[in-house]
């Protein structure tokens, strides 16, 4: 298949701003960000998703973007933007007030969960909004989060019974506490974010021994690697390589 010319220089086409929340809202909110983009023609643009649940504001709609479990696409046309929340994996829950799973692969009306959803979408703005709507504490959710940015900085922890060892649990009682706070499995967690090292070292330019990579990461083989890979990014590592 073709690769559309336009994948390779999409800064020419679309920009990027991230932001970090107040103090108060650090313990719920990992970051909020915008993308504006102009495309004359329809764009078909590749999602990797993380372990974040997404308040988005787009035109008159606001939606809720339940996690993930696989690369999606979204076709961008025309002029317009987004404006997004990310909330700390793990920490949807309490708003949510079900099991985050419920939404998981799931696009729903943001007035299902929220009141009084703001029309304009600026920073200081929402966070009114936000914190007019914050829940009680959750000490569960508060855990899973800690979880997740364990794993998200230890690049050793490839296993989840490894991980289940660390935090004195089990690797059922974990997949149950992920289940129900943050959306998808340790498994998937791990994997994710074992395969954003791997688009670290392409983005620096680095030269990798595959298999090599793929022994280090706890795969059997580097074909199990490179499935895992295609499945989470929709191409295979040397095809996404090109893009750096």
């Amino acid at each position: 298949m073709s690769r559309d010319p336009r994948e390779l220089a999409w800064r020419k086409f679309q920009s990027h701003e991230f932001a970090a929340p107040a103090e108060d809202l650090a313990p719920y909110v990992a970051r909020y960000w915008m993308v504006e983009w102009d495309y004359d023609e329809p764009y078909r643009q590749l999602i990797v998703p993380y372990p974040n649940v997404h308040l988005t504001f787009q035109g008159g709609s606001a939606n809720l973007n339940g996690v993930s479990s696989g690369h999606v696409f979204q076709v961008l046309d025309g002029r317009a933007s987004v404006f997004g929340i990310a909330f700390r994996p793990g920490c949807f829950r309490p708003f949510l007030r079900r099991p985050v799973t419920s939404i998981t692969d799931q696009v729903i009306p943001a007035a299902e969960v929220f009141r009084d959803l703001p029309s304009r979408h600026e920073i200081p703005v929402v966070e009114e909004f936000l914190r007019a709507n914050l829940p009680e504490p959750d000490p569960k959710a508060e855990l899973s989060a800690r979880i997740v940015e364990r794993i998200a900085a230890a690049p050793e922890i490839v296993r989840v019974d490894v991980l289940a060892k660390e935090f004195e649990t089990t690797v059922r009682q974990l997949q149950r506490l992920f289940a129900e706070h943050v959306g998808v499995g340790p498994k998937w967690v791990i994997r994710r974010y074992r395969l954003h090292e791997v688009t670290e070292r392409m983005a620096k330019g680095a030269t990798i021994d595959w298999a090599g990579l793929a022994a280090d990461l706890g795969y059997a083989d580097q074909a199990h690697f490179t499935r895992d890979f295609t499945g989470m990014f929709g191409e295979t590592p040397s095809r996404y390589a090109e893009r750096y």
